[in-house]
């Protein structure tokens, strides 16, 4: 696991599409027993170089019921993005994840993690990579039908503040998903 996280961290396949560099963000150890992919680094998480340090992040760590300490233990909780580093900023947001990440580096990382027992796939682009044609058309759907993934994959819409309407729209996410992710992610770690 050292040696591959070691070539992730110095990967620069894609750098000449990237405004402020490489700089691949990951957490991971062998016996991690949660991982959770999310989409791709902010800008705050590129300078830091911690993942999920930011307001995402905070709301993420509301939503597992987790504490700083427990999140942040790579032997508990696995922290892989789709792509790896900052991808720019686009019209509504940042721009997606650099497509070359995950095709170069999530199977060898996910064969790395011989004790998960829990994916938590936040936003479509973990969903459609992971679920396939399993996922459903929207996001939206597929969030809603987190029963059927289970028990090892548990699809989120991403924690950011930009989706404050989709939660207001969705009431049933915090009031029937959340609950239950929570519950999960206890008997997981064993909390």
């Amino acid at each position: 696991m050292d040696g591959l996280l070691k070539e992730i961290r110095a990967c620069a396949v894609c750098k000449e599409h990237l405004v402020l560099g490489p700089r691949p963000i990951v957490a991971a150890h062998p016996d991690a027993r949660i991982v959770i992919i999310g989409q791709a680094p902010g800008t705050k998480v590129h300078a830091t170089g911690v993942p999920w340090d930011d307001p995402s992040g905070r709301q993420l760590r509301k939503w597992l019921n987790v504490s700083d300490e427990v999140f942040y233990d790579e032997k508990q909780i696995a922290l892989v993005p789709m792509g790896f580093c900052y991808p720019g900023k686009g019209k509504s947001g940042d721009l997606p994840p650099r497509p070359e990440c995950a095709p170069l580096w999530h199977e060898r990382l996910m064969h790395s993690l011989p004790n998960l027992e829990l994916i938590i796939l936040i936003g479509m682009y973990a969903q459609g990579y992971y679920l396939k044609k399993e996922a459903k058309k929207t996001l939206t759907e597929t969030v809603k039908n987190y029963k059927s993934y289970q028990p090892t994959n548990f699809p989120l819409p991403h924690p950011s503040p930009r989706n404050r309407f989709w939660l207001t729209k969705n009431p049933w996410f915090e009031r029937d998903v959340i609950p239950e992710l929570q519950e999960k992610v206890a008997k997981t770690l064993k909390l």
